[in-house]
C-alpha cells in the first residue's frame, strides 16, 4: 500500500469546497466582529420595531374592542378578591360574581351621585364670588398698569363672539364627534361589563384555552408567566386604588380645613387623577390651588399648594417606593417613561394603561427567566393540560 504521507505522495485537498463559497467566507472573516454583532442586532431591532409598528396600526382600528378589555381586566384584577372571598364562604360562583359587580356598580353610582349634588349646590354657593372676582378683574384692568376701557373690553368680548359664530362649522362637527365618541364610550362600556363578568366567572378556564395556540413545550411556562404577569397586576391596581386614596383623603381635607370650595368633588377628582402616574397628581393639585386662588386669595392660595405638596412628598417619598415598588418592582424612570410613551402613542388612554402593562410584561419576563414555572404547584405537566377546542 502506497505511504500517503511519503514525500512523493499525492496530499488531499483540506478544502474541496466550491471557490464561491471560500470567497464568501473570506469576505466574511475580514468583516470586524464588532460590525459584525452590531449588524446583527441592528437587523433584528428593525424587525422587532417594524413588527411592533405594524401591531400598533393595526390595534388603532380595534380600540373600542382592546380598551373595554383591558378596562375589564383592570376591574377583574381589582374585584377578585373580593369574589374569592364570598367563594371561599360558599357562595355559588355565579351569585358570587353578581353581587361583586352590583357592589361595584353601587359605589361608583352612589360617589358620582354624591359628587354632582356637592357641584349644584357648590356652584350655586359659588355664583357670587364668581362675579365678585370678574368685577374686580375689570376694575383692576381699567384701573391697573393696562389702563384698559370698557370700550375696549366690550370690542374684545364681541370679536371672540364673532370668532365663534365664523368657526361654526368646526364647532357643530366637533359637537357630533363628541356625540359619536359619547357613543362609543358608552358601547366600550357594555362591552367593558360583559367582559368583566367571564373574567370574574371563568377567567382561569379563558386563560387554558388560549393555552391550546401556544407550543405544547412551553406551555407550562406561557401559563405560569401569566398566573405571575396577572398576580403583578392584580398588585399594581390595588396599590395604586391605596396610593389614590391616600392622596384623596389629603388634599381633599386639606382643602376642608381651608374653606375651599368643592372639596369633596375635588378630593374624588384627585382619586381618579392618581392613576395617571405623575401627570394626574400634577393636574388635580394644579386645579386645588387654582379653586383656592379664586374662591380665598393669594394666601390661601399658597396655603393650599403647601399641601398638595407635602401629600406629593408622601407619596412620591414613602408611599411609591415602599408600597408600589415592592409590589410591582419598577423603577421611577421606568414610569416616567412608560407614562411619556403612552400619551404620546395614545393620549390619555395610553398614560392609564402603559404602566399596567409594563407591570405585567416586567413580571412575566421575570418569570421566564428565573425559570419559576419548574416549582409553581399551580402549573400542571404539559401532559395534563386539557386540550379544548372551540
Amino acid at each position: 500500500m502506497r505511504n500517503l504521507f511519503s514525500p512523493g505522495a499525492r496530499q488531499p485537498n483540506p478544502d474541496r469546497r466550491p471557490l464561491a463559497q471560500r470567497t464568501d467566507d473570506q469576505a466574511f472573516k475580514e468583516v470586524p466582529y464588532g460590525l459584525r454583532v452590531a449588524s446583527e442586532w441592528g437587523l433584528r431591532f428593525i424587525i422587532v420595531v417594524v413588527a411592533t409598528g405594524v401591531l400598533l396600526w393595526l390595534m388603532s382600528f380595534l380600540t373600542l374592542l382592546i380598551i373595554p378589555l383591558m378596562a375589564a381586566a383592570l376591574l377583574a384584577t381589582l374585584l377578585s378578591p373580593l369574589h374569592h372571598r364570598m367563594r371561599s364562604w360558599g357562595v355559588p360562583n355565579g351569585l358570587s360574581v353578581l353581587i361583586t359587580i352590583l357592589a361595584f356598580l353601587g359605589f361608583l353610582a352612589g360617589s358620582i351621585a354624591m359628587v354632582g349634588q356637592q357641584l349644584v349646590t357648590g356652584f350655586a354657593e359659588m355664583w357670587g364670588q364668581v362675579v365678585d372676582g370678574w368685577n374686580k378683574i375689570m376694575i383692576w384692568l381699567a384701573d391697573g398698569p393696562l389702563h384698559v376701557s370698557s370700550a375696549q373690553i366690550e370690542n374684545a368680548i364681541s370679536d371672540f363672539f364673532e370668532v365663534i359664530q365664523s368657526n361654526s362649522n368646526t364647532i357643530i362637527s366637533g359637537a357630533m364627534s363628541f356625540g359619536s365618541t359619547a357613543g362609543n364610550f358608552a358601547a366600550g362600556s357594555i362591552l367593558a361589563l360583559f367582559a368583566l363578568v367571564f373574567f370574574l366567572l371563568d377567567g382561569k378556564g379563558i386563560w387554558r384555552f388560549l393555552l391550546n395556540f401556544t407550543p405544547r413545550r412551553d406551555r407550562q411556562a406561557i401559563e405560569g408567566a401569566g398566573y405571575a404577569g396577572w398576580d403583578s397586576l392584580g398588585s399594581y391596581v390595588r396599590v395604586q386604588v391605596f396610593v389614590a386614596a391616600v392622596d384623596a383623603v389629603g388634599i381633599g381635607l386639606g382643602a376642608l380645613l381651608l374653606g375651599v370650595p368643592f372639596a369633596l368633588p375635588l378630593g374624588v377628582l384627585v382619586f381618579l387623577g392618581s392613576f395617571i402616574p405623575i401627570v394626574g397628581a400634577v393636574l388635580t393639585g394644579a386645579i386645588a390651588v387654582l379653586l383656592a386662588l379664586i374662591a380665598n386669595g393669594w394666601l390661601n392660595a399658597l396655603i393650599m399648594l403647601g399641601v398638595v405638596l407635602l401629600v406629593q412628598q408622601v407619596e412620591s417619598n414613602i408611599l411609591q417606593p415602599l408600597v408600589m415598588g415592592k409590589a410591582v418592582q419598577l423603577h421611577p424612570l421606568a414610569v416616567v417613561l412608560a407614562v411619556t410613551g403612552g400619551t404620546t402613542l395614545a393620549g390619555i388612554v395610553g398614560a392609564v394603561f402603559a404602566v399596567p402593562l409594563l407591570a405585567l410584561v416586567n413580571r412575566m419576563v421575570q418569570y421566564l427567566a428565573k425559570r419559576e414555572w419548574i416549582s409553581d404547584p399551580r402549573i400542571q405537566p404539559a401532559t395534563q393540560i386539557p386540550s379544548v377546542r372551540p
